[in-house]
């Protein structure tokens, strides 16, 4: 059966694909398989990551579980043939082999090897020119013809002799970087490649006068001869100035990187010596080649995969600097392991990392085998060193197969170690440009500084030498238009078809290039005699769909041909170059506009593959998806979700249309400059869209201890987007963006991922509060970290002294410190020593503290406010067993706690300050007891602080100037003084307990209710979550249940919310909105008792905006009497109609809506009135922001939008009741009001709601603007 298998591609072919790609295989077999036959496709496309785990974990050391990234995709029937079409969606190397499966589960294979795919990076399919700088020579010898100096010489030679060390002057990274409006916009270079820019040797084994960059000290530091002193920046600094200004002109940066060998003395050699090969005699080995051996370096040896780690980290530390991608020096002598390791670690990080293999001197198979296996990408050309007609041709044969098949082979025309094209001239020079940039796959095209000013001398890498620097003649003219031919016209980009049309021995290359969509055609002629003119024949085949006359692209003249016995001849000038096209314009996508496709499609692939597997990914153009990311980005990433599987097997872009059609809010958190200042939840599930006008590229470090995500913008209609999927992730998160342009280059943001359900334990134990309060107002508010203050709200007892509603409180202890005495070693109870903390309530601390000769003693705090009185409790014990760590005292030792009550006397929102006064109302106030005392400073207060059972001593101190950094932050006072006026002493037994409590009540707590308070709290706790009905599981549920009874308090004989810890009281506006919170968790008796209150309230239409103790006139809110109407609806779902009828105060709660409607209708007292032309109601300024004023908030007077929702509402709600209204129906004002609210707020070029209709007192919604903000 093996035979009968056909399958494409052919087994063991090898491809060159690009993200954004698509595949397609097919197995045929000689003889219809029977309906009980499978076929599969087995591969590891689409398991990028995994892949790079399992070579990761195995050179790591680690015991992967091999195989991982392999999995099997079933292909469908076509006739006799089993099809799959697959895109391809991430870089590296893959393999795939169809097999089929019969009935009894039998595998049969085709004959041959794997497929092999090499997929790279979308953003070099095209213009991959290549301008190659030696730093050094951009100093002060950039201009000289010739820099040998005998003269000069000689006197240095002398210097040498007598052991001093003679270096001229170098130029500097600054330097290079003032050349590449030349290198980049004249000449058209797209990627600048440095030679080693690491230190080179100086005084120890250096070799020629500077000594050379592959001899590097150091992988990771900048050579200090090529930074310039400026007091500001270090050379790394620099270095990143000049990747900037290459990333500012849409560059790319490559780094000559040595990894093979280092030079003598090396901070790598000097600390790690057993990573080097050694000769049998024990001497450290040099490298060499072509018969050389290079007695400046000494060889690595790769065996350990410590080496391997180390390397990667320092290529990530270049990426991380800006750096685009590496020329692997002596790359081949590298093993091939090595470099899947070193790969594998940096695509991690940064996937689109570009490796450029140095093979020259090593065997073609072990080029290929690193440019797929190895997981390189691009390998140096052999074409400089091929001159005849007949190398020419049989090298560039090579190079076409290979570059389809592996990797791109980069024409370098010149490099740095050949002689200068110049020095034969300059038609010679030219043509070999020519030849190298016409004859190049994707544009990968290079030659070396100097090329472009016919310099002459030749490049030593231990000496400077000149460049020719602003000489005329010179082929800037010629190579400038050369690059942007490779970077606009199709015939250059990837995809393109390439065939000699030449003989094999002709001297005129004749090479034929048929863009990928067979638009476009260029036919490239070029003599490679460039001392004779030459005439070269070519089969009129060849040339039948074109007509002449041709247009050169170099030249734009015009070039005819007559067929002739089937042939056509063409002769080209000596050393001429031709790039004859049917068209003056191609007609496909050219340049930046396929380039900007082509980075959208890539956009879009990886975002699918993102949410669907590689096989759900059906096939589609490339262009409709780049359509798709170029209309909106956002509401293509917003369909994901809803995007079917099935559906996008068989047409994806339809599928895509379809799932933007859905209406759910996007799963998509946009993030742009506006949001440096702020912390950007993103929930669970979403999207994280970076958008800016300008180019740049984004990190996303989860701060998980994983590498972080480096991506690179994609312009798309009015700016530059990057997609991170949604991360898995809950926690912190730090966004950092390198923007290129010339103002604020960088900008960073944190963001926060939310995790399914919330994480409710605290990240850091010491951080944070404990909030314990008593059902009536009153509040503590205690640091985790015991005896700290950062807020003058932060007290141990804030009492509401108002016996039925709440009031301002008033701070009469700021706070409590603790020690223990652990058989006379003394520690404080602090965050130092806190092992686990619980918010409670009560709220638990934890501490295990030391008690000397590695003993330790662990004492427990539980506190809690009493419900309903302003009595904190605080109950220290001392478990029996053994403490969690450290050796436990001896049954005799002695454990005591010593306590301190900081005591002050005001009201929340003021400070205490020591002052003679201040001083007097404490002391003279204070009255002493055995187990305490009582601060009795007003006939309406007083505190007791007692500990039953404990000592009491008088000893008096103040603690002045405690910062309060939350009010200094805010321009507030930063500090505030307390008093304390003794310490009370609580012996601790193994398993026993002491209690102290601090009251402000008329009469003391009871002892059984001291006693019990955690018992009697856990009850309550318990009952509330019971009434809420969540599951056990639902730990944030239950935590929502226990934490919403802190907010409710009574008023009179009602109920109200307390708006917010530690600054506020019960606000209207907010008690209603928590109301409908308080009804999902059961509390329906605490909703009724607030239904009342409010109720009671309500006069002319108005409820108060805030209530101050008694006080009550504060009414500036119009939407507090809307929400009361939907808390009554929402109430009325699950107690019935009853509800209405229940009393308030005289009335019921019917009439109090009735009373709210009419007094809207009517025009309220404080302002808020309905438009008669609309039934819809205008608000005064500042009704619907709590109490702010403008400018800490927008006024929104006018209609705002909201507060029409609720108005609609109420009407509806009294038209369900069957409530007679005083005029028009309400029926009838809600349908006008809807009505009114539909064609006004609707903003059909924004596609959006307005928020408010700005309008003044007076002037009707019709009249009024719409706020477009």
């Amino acid at each position: 059966m093996t035979d009968t298998l056909d399958m494409t591609p052919n087994p063991g072919e090898r491809l060159l694909r690009y993200v954004g790609d698509r595949i397609a295989f097919r197995l045929h077999a000689g003889r219809l398989l029977s309906d009980g036959w499978r076929v599969l496709l087995r591969t590891n496309l689409g398991r990028a990551e995994a892949a790079r785990e399992e070579i990761l974990a195995h050179r790591g050391g680690q015991r992967p579980f091999a195989g991982v990234s392999w999995r099997d995709i079933p292909m469908q029937r076509d006739g006799d043939a089993w099809l799959l079409d697959l895109p391809l969606t991430q870089v590296g190397w893959f393999r795939a082999k169809a097999y089929a499966v019969d009935p009894d589960g039998r595998q049969h294979w085709p004959q041959g090897h794997d497929v092999g795919i090499t997929v790279q990076p979308n953003g070099y399919r095209t213009a991959n020119t290549v301008y190659c700088a030696f730093t050094r020579m951009f100093g002060v010898v950039r201009d000289a013809t010739d820099t040998r100096n005998p003269l000069l010489e000689g006197q240095l030679k002398a210097l040498d002799e007598h052991g001093y060390t003679v270096i001229p002057p170098s130029g500097t990274l600054r330097d290079l970087a003032r050349t590449l409006p030349h290198i980049m916009d004249g000449l058209g270079c797209r990627i600048l490649h440095l030679l080693p820019v690491t230190p080179t040797p100086t005084t120890y084994a250096r070799f020629g006068r500077f000594g050379s960059p592959y001899a590097s000290q150091d992988l990771t530091a900048i050579d200090p001869a090529l930074v310039e002193f400026d007091k500001r920046t270090t050379g790394v600094d620099q270095f990143r100035e000049l990747a900037f200004a290459v990333h500012l002109r849409r560059g790319r940066i490559f780094l000559d990187i040595v990894i093979n060998h280092t030079g003598w003395g090396s901070t790598l050699q000097e600390n790690r010596p057993e990573w080097f090969r050694r000769n049998p005699e024990g001497t450290f080995h040099s490298p060499g080649a072509w018969g050389n051996t290079w007695e400046d370096l000494v060889e690595l040896e790769h065996q350990d995969p410590e080496l391997w780690e180390y390397i990667a980290e320092c290529l990530l530390t270049w990426c991380r600097r800006g750096v685009d991608g590496f020329r692997c020096d002596a790359g081949y002598m590298v093993p091939m392991p090595a470099w899947q390791y070193i790969t594998a670690k940096i695509r991690q990080e940064f996937p689109d990392t570009v490796f450029l293999l140095e093979g020259l001197g090593g065997a073609w198979e072990t080029t290929e085998v690193l440019l797929t296996e190895g997981n390189l990408q691009w390998a140096y050309s052999e074409l400089f060193q091929n001159y005849s007609g007949s190398e020419v041709a049989s090298y560039l044969d090579h190079c076409i197969r290979a570059s389809g098949r592996v990797g791109a082979l980069v024409h370098y025309s010149e490099t740095h170690d050949n002689a200068r094209l110049a020095a034969k001239g300059a038609a010679w020079s030219l043509m070999r440009n020519r030849l190298s940039a016409l004859t190049s796959v994707s544009g990968a095209f290079g030659f070396t500084c100097g090329v472009e000013w016919l310099a002459t001398e030749k490049i030593d890498v231990h000496q400077s030498r000149g460049m020719n620097w602003r000489a005329e003649p010179n082929l800037i003219g010629e190579l400038g238009p050369l690059n942007r031919l490779l970077a606009d016209h199709p015939a250059f980009f990837d995809g393109a078809l390439l065939a000699r049309l030449s003989p094999a021995d002709s001297p005129v290359l004749a090479l034929r290039r048929d863009a990928s969509d067979r638009q476009d055609t260029v036919i490239v002629l070029v003599n490679l005699d460039h001392q004779h003119e030459r005439t070269v024949r070519i089969a009129a085949d060849a040339l039948a769909d074109l007509a002449s006359p041709l247009t050169d692209l170099l030249s734009g003249s015009s070039i005819g041909f007559i067929p002739e016995a089937g042939e056509i001849a063409i002769t080209v000038r000596a050393g001429g170059s031709l790039c004859l096209a049917g068209n003056d314009e191609p007609v496909g996508l050219t340049g930046e506009s396929y380039r900007r496709a082509r980075d959208q499609a890539a956009l879009a692939y990886r975002a699918l593959d993102r949410v669907l597997a590689v096989e759900d990914i059906g096939p589609c153009a490339w262009q409709d998806l780049a359509a798709l990311v170029d209309g909106s980005p956002f509401r293509f990433l917003a369909a994901l979700p809803h995007l079917r599987a099935d559906a996008a097997r068989l047409g994806l872009v339809s599928a895509l249309e379809q799932a933007m059609r859905h209406d759910d809010v996007p799963a998509v958190i946009e993030w742009t400059g506006k949001d440096l200042d702020r912390v950007v939840p993103i929930p669970p599930g979403h999207w994280l869209l970076v958008r800016d006008q300008s180019a740049f590229s984004a990190s996303l470090d989860l701060l998980d201890g994983q590498r972080p995500r480096v991506i690179e913008a994609t312009e798309i209609d009015g700016g530059w987007v990057a997609a991170f999927p949604p991360a898995g992730h809950a926690g912190d998160a730090s966004l950092t963006v390198d923007r290129y342009r010339e103002e604020g280059r960088r900008a960073g943001g944190a963001l926060r991922y939310l995790g399914e359900r919330p994480d409710l334990t605290a990240r850091t134990p010491r951080s944070g509060m404990a909030l314990l309060t008593n059902g009536r107002g009153a509040m503590a508010r205690i640091a985790v970290d015991l005896g700290a203050v950062r807020s003058k709200y932060d007290c141990l007892l804030g009492a509401n002294l108002h016996p039925a509603v709440p009031c301002d409180r008033h701070v009469l202890a700021k706070r409590v410190r603790c020690w223990v005495v652990a058989d006379g070693f003394i520690t404080a109870l602090a965050g130092d020593n806190l092992a686990a903390f619980e918010a409670g309530p009560p709220a638990v601390w934890d501490f295990v503290a030391n008690a000397g000769d590695g003993r330790a003693v662990e004492v427990r705090l539980e506190a809690d406010l009493l419900d309903g009185r302003n009595t904190a409790v605080l109950r220290f014990s001392r478990p029996a067993n053994a403490p969690r760590w450290g050796r436990p005292l001896p049954e005799d030792a002695e454990v005591r706690v010593i306590v301190r009550v900081d005591l002050e006397d005001r009201s929340f929102h003021s400070e205490t300050r020591r002052s003679a006064e201040s001083e007097s109302h404490f002391v003279s106030q204070i009255n002493g007891l055995a187990d305490g005392f009582v601060f009795a400073p007003a006939s309406d207060r007083l505190l007791r602080v007692r500990a039953p059972g404990g000592r009491f001593h008088a000893e008096p101190e103040w603690c002045e100037r405690l910062p309060h950094p939350v009010e200094a932050e805010r321009g507030m006072t930063p500090s505030g003084d307390a008093y304390s006026p003794g310490w009370f002493e609580l012996t601790l037994h193994a398993g026993g307990s002491s209690t102290l409590t601090a009251g402000a009540d008329g009469d003391e707590a009871g002892s059984d209710a001291i006693a019990s308070f955690v018992d009697a709290r856990d009850a309550d706790q318990a009952a509330a979550v019971h009434a809420a009905g969540f599951a056990e599981d639902d730990a944030f549920g239950r935590r929502l249940a226990r934490s919403a009874t802190a907010y409710v308090a009574r008023r009179d004989d009602g109920r109200t919310v307390i708006a917010g810890y530690p600054w506020f009281l019960d606000w209207g506006r907010d008690s209603l909105i928590c109301a409908r919170g308080l009804l999902a968790l059961g509390m329906t008796d605490e909703v009724l008792g607030l239904l009342t209150v409010f109720g009671r309230f309500e006069a002319d239409g108005t409820l108060p905006n805030i209530i101050h103790g008694e006080d009550a006139s504060n009414r500036d809110t119009s939407d507090a009497p809307l929400w009361y109407g939907v808390v009554c609806e929402d109430a009325a779902a699950l107690l019935g109609a009853k509800l209405y009828r229940h009393n308030v105060g005289g009335r019921t709660i019917a009439e109090v809506l009735v009373g709210i409607a009419t007094g809207y209708l009517n025009g309220t007292p404080n302002g808020i009135c309905v438009d008669p032309a609309t039934a819809l109601v205008w608000s005064p300024s500042h009704f619907t922001w709590m109490d702010t004023n403008y400018p800490a908030g927008t006024p929104r007077a006018g209609y705002p939008i909201e507060i029409q929702a609720l108005w609609i509402r109420l009407l509806r709600q009294l038209d369900r009741l069957g409530i007679a209204a005083p005029g028009e129906a309400w029926g009838a004002l809600a349908a006008r009001a809807s009505e009114a609210f539909s064609k006004l707020f609707w903003l059909e070029a924004e596609g959006w709601h307005a928020d408010l209709l700005i309008a003044p007192r007076g002037l009707g919604a019709s009249d009024a603007v719409a706020d477009r903000v």
